[in-house]
């Protein structure tokens, strides 16, 4: 599935009722802010996001377009990267801190998401990929964490400073990729709105440039492909059998699959393998009319 092809074929209709835009957060806006500001100018039924990000953080925001709402809860649990920087409350080596991060800060940890947050509050495990320092200006300390998603970069900060006794706080952070989504794909306020009057005027070129058509989807989830003749039963929420698979596939119970005929996006399903019946449908993809 290439999608950079299958954008060309796409009419900007079909990319605005089934597209992602990948915004770039601005500084005091909320997630929920982007969200309402893009399906106010696009003039849209609705729109979601892929992940909060707290007012302070900036970057990579993707937001769902129409239906392309259905599919945020396939892409909200992919690994997120920051880049950022925490004030440390006392004058300390950045080899003490390494450390530190090496010794407990790195791999599987336990966290207790802040007192104001978009989740309940309760432990939960989330694993740390990556958690590097590049530079330090006095107290002051820029680092890179790649994370699981749904891990608070401000708690690890605040739990490092707690570690070490001596206490730190974020002063900034950006998120430079969530999931399959980077930060060169960005599109800043100024250029969404700019794109956004050409498109009043009749130029849609640079609107077409900043959407991705939502099948991007598949570069998440494996593709598999069924015989066009059952395309429309499909469509009409039937499961799908072993015999309308374009060729047959073995694969374990509950993994998520993208569905296509072609390049035609047919939905999400989840595998069964229960006697005849591969995969049961969680989000069927209707005619666009």
């Amino acid at each position: 599935m290439e999608i950079k092809k299958l954008k060309e074929k796409k009419s900007i209709q079909e990319l605005l009722e089934f597209g992602i835009i990948v915004f770039d957060k601005p500084a005091d806006w909320t997630s929920f802010d982007v969200v309402e500001f893009v399906r106010r100018k696009l003039k849209l039924r609705k729109t979601s996001h892929f992940g909060t990000l707290d007012p302070i953080v900036t970057g990579v925001l993707p937001i769902a377009l129409n239906r392309a709402v259905k599919l945020s809860g396939f892409f909200i649990g992919e690994d997120k990267e920051y880049i950022g920087t925490m004030h440390m409350h006392e004058e300390v080596s950045l080899e003490e801190i390494k450390k530190v991060i090496d010794e407990k800060f790195i791999g599987k940890i336990i966290q207790l998401p802040p007192v104001r947050s978009a989740v309940k509050r309760a432990e939960r495990e989330r694993e740390i990929k990556k958690f590097e320092l590049l530079e330090k200006k006095g107290k002051n300390i820029s680092f890179l964490v790649e994370c699981q998603g749904g891990t608070y970069v401000r708690k690890l900060v605040h739990n490092l400073g707690e570690e070490m006794k001596i206490g730190a706080h974020m002063i900034g952070l950006k998120r430079i990729r969530a999931g399959i989504f980077l930060e060169k794909q960005m599109v800043s306020k100024e250029d969404f709105e700019n794109a956004v009057d050409e498109y009043e005027k009749g130029n849609e070129k640079p609107l077409r440039k900043i959407i991705i058509p939502a099948e991007i989807v598949s570069e998440v989830y494996p593709i598999v492909d069924v015989k066009k003749e059952f395309v429309e039963k499909i469509l009409h929420g039937s499961p799908i059998d072993d015999k309308f698979l374009l060729k047959k596939q073995k694969m374990e119970k509950d993994k998520i699959i993208s569905v296509f005929n072609n390049d035609k996006f047919i939905g999400m399903f989840k595998i069964v393998n229960q006697e005849n019946i591969f995969a049961k449908p969680m989000f069927v993809m209707q005619p666009i009319n």
